[in-house]
């Protein structure tokens, strides 16, 4: 009895710790989407309007697996840097137009 207690509290705990890496990770990404993209991506910007609800998640997937910016014309970690690209892209993917939580980036 005691060993299923011990493991059921394990459980739970790697869990907690899971959703608070995730949410780390998701506010990290909106600080980092907010600093670096949105100032070519904002309303009337150079790049256009890009918000999390712009794509899907497939689709915000699909983005970062090809990372290519600019309809392919330059790699994305040419334009963010590589150790913001996974929380930029975990943001991006959890807040999309078909999550269960969509967001914009305001």
């Amino acid at each position: 009895m005691r060993h299923k207690i011990a493991v059921a509290v394990m459980l739970t705990l790697v869990a907690l710790s899971a959703s608070f890496a995730l949410a780390a990770s998701d506010s990290k990404g909106k600080f980092f989407f907010k600093k670096t993209c949105k100032t070519c991506h904002a309303k009337g910007g150079a790049g256009g309007e890009v918000t999390p609800l712009t794509k899907t998640q497939e689709q915000w997937k699909r983005y970062f697996a090809k990372g290519a910016h600019k309809k392919g014309s330059e790699k994305l970690s040419d334009v963010v840097p590589a150790e913001q690209l996974p929380d930029i892209g975990t943001f991006l993917f959890n807040h999309a137009a078909d999550a269960p939580q969509p967001e914009t980036c305001g």
